[in-house]
């Protein structure tokens, strides 16, 4: 099981008086994009996430309670400078009680964006009070088009719900409807055209994601990573990207906007061909965290579903935010604990150097389902 260590270098101090810092590191980053995790259940086992026996899961009372999560969201927003909120998982749907802290969320900070990622199954029945409860949009997990492939990454044939789920999701305006999809080499790597082609005509919003090692086999090897460039490359069949000119601001997606190739024409360097096929149909997004990263405008914090904070996705160490909770500690005992943890954040990859071919890279003890994206 991860480690959980003791901070003993002192962010700036200052409690809830004193906030103007809100969650600064070292190298003078500052988050302001709070990732939640409500569970580390999850009802799909993803080959780049999960064994296919699923994981040990953690008993109900080390869950944070509805209560709880409430707190620290408050703390975060009020006292630490949090704009924005991702509830993650596991799989947030799993999550009886799911509706509720949404609305309690949402009647607390009424002009708060509230995001989900989901794996869209059970999605169909929920969307519309999900929206009704304050939730602002979804980012849906969708890997495949295809039945059979679907179920070679998922382990589970649940494709028709899913995609139920992102029209119900469309259906009940929790838009931009985002979809992540990860390539595997020599399984769905091939579909990405079709893919995107797919979300563009019903006004989806697309980002393909490099596999990052945090699956919970450790079998990630860069070697079988299907690459950013490779993405770009494989996309380039069919459509033509050009970088989107809005700023990033922190977002981990670089997005670009896609122009069809018209058939017959003739390709050009990267860059050179937008102005030769009409106005963008749309826009696409690559996360490559592995292969071309932006760490150093990361503005993440993560709270894991048992009140760790996670400073880096990549981190072997975390901090125990919700011992302080149930101890009585104060707003201010918890403002303090999150800043100190947030101060020695990496530089990048959980290291004080970016990197995943460094020497002294170590995988994460965590799967993403267990940390919460």
């Amino acid at each position: 099981m991860p480690r959980y260590r003791e901070v003993t270098t002192s962010a700036p101090s200052g409690g809830p008086s004193g906030a103007g810092s809100g969650l600064v590191d070292r190298y003078g980053r500052r988050a302001t994009d709070m990732r939640l995790s409500l569970t580390d259940k999850c009802n799909l086992r993803c080959t780049y996430c999960m064994p296919a026996e699923g994981l040990q899961w953690l008993n109900k009372q080390a869950i944070m309670t509805a209560d709880e999560i409430i707190r620290i969201v408050r703390i975060g927003v009020h006292y630490l400078g949090v704009r924005e909120l991702r509830l993650t998982g596991g799989e947030p749907l799993v999550r009886h009680d799911l509706v509720e802290i949404i609305s309690r969320l949402r009647k607390d900070h009424p002009s708060l964006p509230i995001s989900m990622t989901t794996n869209g199954v059970g999605l169909a029945k929920k969307a519309a009070p999900l929206k009704a409860a304050g939730l602002t949009r979804v980012n849906v997990s969708l890997d495949s088009l295809h039945e059979e492939t679907f179920t070679r990454l998922t382990r589970r044939p649940f494709l028709d719900q899913v995609l139920a789920g992102v029209d119900a999701a469309w259906d009940a305006g929790l838009g931009p409807v985002k979809l992540n999809a990860v390539l595997m080499r020599g399984i769905n790597d091939a579909e990405a055209p079709t893919l995107l082609s797919w979300a563009l005509e019903r006004g989806y919003e697309l980002r393909f994601i490099e596999q990052m090692p945090l699956d919970a086999d450790h079998g990630w090897t860069r070697r079988d990573m299907v690459t950013a460039a490779e993405i770009r490359e494989l996309l380039s069949t069919d459509f033509i990207l050009s970088p989107n000119s809005h700023s990033r601001e922190g977002a981990p997606a670089e997005r670009f906007d896609v122009r069809r190739r018209a058939i017959g024409t003739e390709r050009l360097p990267e860059g050179n061909e937008g102005a030769l096929h009409g106005p963008p149909v749309g826009t696409v997004g690559i996360i490559a965290s592995v292969t071309e990263p932006f760490c150093s405008d990361c503005r993440r914090t993560r709270i894991t579903a048992e009140g760790k904070i996670m400073s880096c996705l990549f981190s072997r160490e975390e901090t125990d935010l919700l011992s302080v909770l149930r101890s009585g500690g104060s707003d201010e005992d918890i403002v303090q604990r999150w800043r100190d943890a947030m101060w020695l954040k990496p530089k990048a990859h959980g290291m004080d150097h970016v990197g995943l071919d460094a020497p002294d890279f170590v995988q994460p003890d965590r799967s993403m389902s267990a940390i919460g994206g």
